[in-house]
């Protein structure tokens, strides 16, 4: 399909050219003319009334199959421009909806897409409903006044019906990540603009090879995969990438995806270190922007700069440092700021990073395990090893062991005919554990 792309530049804010460009041909879509404006936006029709003229004639000459706006357009506007266009008039987000259709292969991604695209059209019927009372125009979509508001009442049945498909596959994925928790596994996210490299590291990190796109939002379903940090059993799942002034209505058809991300750990969050400092910058703040209305901030996070290769290490060092001061400056917790290639694998200082950051997190807690039984103790160090950090051994007539456990074990440990006191400090014992333990190690 032909299309004209049309953006209007605030004064104060330029619209990314080459990032609409590249969700136009993600979409599928030959551009014939991009058209762009600088002004503040005109209520009726977004753009000025002389640069609608100059795409009445460019659609005249060049017969688009759509009209496509970089900005966001109200119900109104959109309505306003195809009656004075005479094509199909879509936005920015009515694209990345198209270009989610494409992408979902999974029966969430699905449902999410749908829930989405269902949010977006409420309003656009809802003006076309107001508008044949007003005897501007008969219904929505060519369908009559009654159709529409039929229409509207199945997209209303529609919503309720996906949120509660949604809300069962929230529940099992719930189920699942408890278990995977049981199991003494760490959790980590990945997040971060779209085409940021997220699944090339998840390749890397899980040893795997599969393809990974550089295209945008090649990612809706999540993946998640098994690595190991030394004895740490570590899982990382793949998230659906963001991407500048995300409305609020994709957040939610997507938040049973997004809930990876506020059920994690840790956050990896995937920035492409290889482009220009204002567009590291413009997509790091619109990822941030994502998390603190996910109220994820607080949470332990690794700022990924990928795709060194494909820059210097003078660039990457002074990007680094700007990132930090920017994270400082908005008040993030705690975050560690590492450089890595995901495609060449060179990965040293994101492995370090959370060597550093795992034996810190609030699951783990120190603790004293005393080995009844001599024959016990080889096992009950790799059992250790695999859910914590030994601090100090003591071998006298029994084995003590002080460590750094995740303390939703504890149970696991009590089956081992072993004495467990939790400590206030590393070198200090309280009262014994209960033999069965309970899941938080009190």
């Amino acid at each position: 399909m032909k299309v004209i792309g049309v953006i209007r530049h605030s004064p104060r804010r330029r619209v990314n050219r080459e990032e609409f460009e590249e969700l136009l041909t993600s979409a599928g879509y030959e551009v014939l003319e991009i058209v762009e404006q600088v002004r503040e936006e005109s209520p009726r029709y977004n753009i000025g009334r002389g640069k609608l003229e100059e795409i009445k004639r460019l659609v005249e000459e060049l017969k688009p199959d759509k009209v496509v706006f970089a900005n966001r357009l109200t119900p109104s506007q959109a309505y306003n421009l195809w009656k004075e266009l005479k094509v199909e008039v879509i936005d920015r987000w009515q694209l990345v909806l198209e270009i989610f259709e494409r992408r979902a292969h999974s029966k969430e991604a699905k449902l999410q897409v749908e829930l989405a695209g269902l949010h977006y059209e409420v309003p656009l019927v809802k003006e076309a409903i107001r508008r044949v009372k007003l005897g501007d125009r008969a219904g929505f979509k060519g369908m009559g006044d009654y159709q529409t508001r039929q229409y509207l009442k199945h997209i209303r049945y529609r919503i309720n019906r996906i949120r509660k498909e949604l809300e069962k596959v929230r529940r099992d994925r719930e189920v699942r990540r408890k278990r995977r928790e049981k199991l003494g596994f760490i959790l980590v996210a990945l997040a971060g603009y779209t085409n940021a490299g997220k699944s090339t590291l998840l390749n890397a990190l899980a040893g795997e090879e599969k393809e990974a796109k550089d295209a945008m939002f090649t990612t809706l379903d999540t993946t998640t995969r098994r690595f190991e940090l030394g004895n740490k059993r570590i899982l990382v799942t793949d998230t659906v990438g963001f991407i500048d002034g995300l409305p609020p209505f994709i957040v939610e058809a997507f938040h049973s995806t997004l809930e990876e991300i506020v059920e994690a750990d840790v956050i990896l969050l995937v920035v492409d270190v290889s482009e220009p400092w204002r567009e590291v910058r413009r997509k790091l703040l619109a990822s941030l922007n994502v998390l603190r209305e996910l109220k994820t901030l607080d949470r332990p996070m690794v700022v990924v700069l990928n795709k060194t290769d494909l820059t210097t290490p003078e660039d990457v060092m002074d990007k680094a440092e700007k990132i930090r001061e920017l994270l400082e400056e908005r008040d993030v917790g705690a975050f560690d700021v590492v450089a890595i290639s995901a495609k060449l694998k060179r990965m040293e200082e994101l492995y370090r990073s959370l060597e550093g950051i795992v034996p810190k997190l609030p699951k783990y807690a120190p603790f004293e395990i005393t080995a009844m039984d001599p024959e016990e103790v080889p096992r009950l160090m790799a059992l250790i090893n695999s859910i914590g950090d030994v601090m100090e051994v003591e071998y006298r007539e029994k084995t003590r062991i002080r460590a750094r456990i995740q303390t939703g074990m504890i149970k696991e440990l009590a089956k081992l005919n072993v004495e467990i006191r939790r400590l206030n400090h590393p070198h200090q014992s309280e009262e014994p554990e209960d033999d069965e333990g309970d899941e938080d190690g009190r």
